[in-house]
């Protein structure tokens, strides 16, 4: 058995009725290109050829008794593809909004935890004649640099490439330990915390006093620390709904606008979401006078020699803090405050350290972070206190080459990220060829129409082009 990492156990105890830990992508496909066409059966057929390489994705949980350890992966060999690959059709006519409504109720369950913690739904039904997976997986199997992987389990460059693949692996079976047996084995590790705790205690203090010294330099003066953001409209305790919208803009547009302003892609998708959000709150007569603050994750540097939790599955991110000057009125000046913001934050995670956020999440006992999670879901505190951030957004480089699964070409894929209690809106942003694509996962009690925010994006990015032209 594989022990979950602390980063990764966090997702699994931090999850109640309402906070969903799943994350995933709708990917678009054009079933034309397939050879003897492309439907739930081939990809179930394909998942089955390809299991052996899954990873993780072959496993499912076993937990510990009253949440004394962290669970563990044990393989899963009775996988039941009819469970877990399932087909739905969207309503007529089959368009953006009727996809993503669909998408939004798919998305407002939680995963079974008694079977592997990943599901793919095939929609058909799309105008155009094409068709969609919706993949949904537990956050604690994968961050989503990691979760882009599957790519290299799913997809092919060649339509024509065969179901098999020679490198697929024969899964092997575990036994799964009786529940006195995983209370025994949590004793030892138990008895640890202590160590474990001075070890955090003492990277605290390194990292305190890197901190001291970062304060002296010029970079403090934009650094965005947590409990700045201004309480707007999307800060409030969520339900167990979701909604979800996404568009796409054209990489290249986004790298001209990075060349002329001598900024990072990551810079202008900021600029673009901070365009976006401008025109939403102003729409709504609540635009506030001070900066918002998204909460970035980032990819961390950890030993990747694994496939098992922290390795090369699993999470291994960090997040940072970033201003989004929603109140400045000039596209230009606001891209070039959220350069100067990231530069910061850069230099704060650096001082801080990688491994800090990993470190700190293997001290708490699983049981005591669900029942601290559950009581803050439950007693609503997040309407109580200042918004430690207005939104979630993650950025993620994808492949650049054309892909198929099973013969059909996928022709635009976005992303899906969860929300954070206190947080209606996740957006979340995946390249692919020569396109951006952008999901907005919202609580539709908060955001009720979040095609308002899609359509801002696109007319966002094409007031950056003309600034850059």
């Amino acid at each position: 058995m594989q022990r979950l990492s602390g980063a990764d156990d966090s997702f699994v105890y931090g999850e109640t009725p309402n906070w969903h830990m799943h994350l995933g992508t709708l990917a678009v496909l054009d079933p034309s290109t397939a050879p003897g066409g492309f439907d739930v059966n081939r990809l179930r057929a394909l998942v089955e050829a390809r299991a052996g390489l899954l990873g993780p994705f072959l496993r499912r949980l076993v937990e510990v008794p009253f949440g004394l350890d962290r669970p563990a992966w044990v393989d899963d060999l009775h996988l039941d593809l009819d469970r877990q690959i399932r087909p739905v059709g969207v309503p007529a006519p089959g368009g953006p909004r009727e996809l993503g409504a669909l998408v939004g109720d798919l998305l407002a369950y939680k995963l079974e935890r008694g079977r592997p913690l990943w599901e793919i739904w095939f929609i058909d039904g799309l105008e155009d004649g094409r068709v969609a997976l919706l993949t949904k997986m537990h956050h604690c199997l994968a961050d989503g640099v990691r979760g882009a992987r599957l790519y290299e389990v799913f997809y092919d460059l060649d339509p024509g490439a065969p179901l098999e693949r020679p490198d697929t692996r024969v899964p092997q079976g575990e036994r799964i330990a009786p529940g006195w047996e995983m209370t025994l084995r949590a004793v030892p590790r138990l008895m640890g915390t202590p160590l474990r705790a001075a070890r955090a205690s003492v990277h605290l203090s390194r990292s305190a006093l890197r901190m001291l010294r970062l304060r002296a330099s010029p970079e403090w003066l934009a650094i965005t620390l947590p409990f700045q953001a201004p309480r707007t409209s999307l800060n409030r305790s969520i339900t167990a709904h979701r909604g979800f919208a996404y568009c796409s803009v054209p990489l290249s547009g986004v790298k001209a606008i990075k060349n002329a302003f001598s900024v990072t892609v990551n810079d202008v998708v900021l600029g673009i979401c901070t365009g976006a959000l401008r025109r939403y709150l102003a729409d709504r007569g609540e635009l506030p006078g001070k900066p918002l603050i998204a909460q970035i994750p980032v990819a961390v540097h950890v030993n990747d020699g694994g496939d098992a939790s922290g390795g090369a599955w699993g999470n291994a991110t960090a997040v940072m803090g970033a201003a989004l000057p929603t109140q400045l009125d000039d596209p230009v000046e606001r891209l070039r405050a959220i350069h100067a913001s990231t530069h910061s934050a850069k230099v704060m995670q650096h001082a801080l350290g990688d491994d800090l956020i990993l470190n700190l999440a293997d001290i708490v006992p699983p049981g005591l972070l669900a029942a601290g999670v559950r009581a803050y879901s439950r007693l609503r505190l997040a309407d109580h206190h200042p918004p430690i951030f207005n939104l979630i957004v993650s950025n993620v480089q994808g492949p650049p080459l054309p892909l198929y699964i099973g013969g059909a070409r996928l022709v635009a894929n976005y992303p899906i990220g969860p929300l954070l209690d206190g947080g209606g809106l996740n957006v979340t942003v995946l390249s692919y060829l020569d396109q951006i694509d952008f999901g907005f996962v919202v609580c539709p009690e908060i955001v009720e129409d979040p095609w308002k925010l899609a359509d801002a994006t696109s007319a966002a990015f094409t007031e950056l082009e003309k600034a850059a032209g």
